[in-house]
């Protein structure tokens, strides 16, 4: 059973890479046809470029968290500090693609219309929320590491698989 979960992650993650592909190459291209064509003012199609390009790299990194540790062989037995630096590498990319869009968002609002401000806002706030919960989970899970001790850390690391 690991072997399919492994390879449904494997396969996810190539399809994630390949979207996030058709996206770095297709949209720059796309937008500035519809600029030439004068169907979009430039500095809105160089907006809409960026936001595509956030989205584009946050699937990037989440399909190489995948690759990295969800796909290998034998990483269930990997240390309580290992499965933290991951996660917290991988939040921290969803974090900053958050504040990117939310920036994004609050060009485009505050350009066309400022009584809609509430949206960029709510989503500078769940940024906000998501760092103040990851320095939360930091904070707790270096504490259980303290807890657990050195010699029991030092067990951990030696058991765990090389790869």
């Amino acid at each position: 059973m690991s072997f399919v979960i492994r390879m449904v992650f494997a396969v996810s993650a190539v399809a994630l890479m390949l979207v996030a592909a058709t996206l770095l190459v297709t949209v720059p291209v796309q937008v500035a046809g519809w600029t030439f064509a004068g169907e979009v003012p430039p500095h809105e199609a160089m907006l809409d470029v960026v936001g595509y390009l956030i989205v584009a790299l946050a699937l990037f990194d989440v399909a190489k968290y995948f690759f990295e540790e969800e796909v290998p062989a034998g990483r269930e037995k990997r240390t309580p500090a290992d499965a933290r630096r991951g996660l917290t590498k991988f939040v921290s990319t969803i974090i900053i693609a958050i504040f990117l869009e939310a920036l994004l968002l609050t060009f485009e609002t505050a350009r066309d219309d400022m009584t809609r401000m509430i949206y960029p806002v709510m989503l500078l706030g769940t940024g906000c929320a998501a760092l103040l919960t990851l320095g939360a989970f930091q904070r707790l899970s270096a504490a259980a590491e303290r807890d657990v001790g050195p010699a029991e850390a030092e067990r951990d690391r030696r058991d765990a698989p090389r790869i």
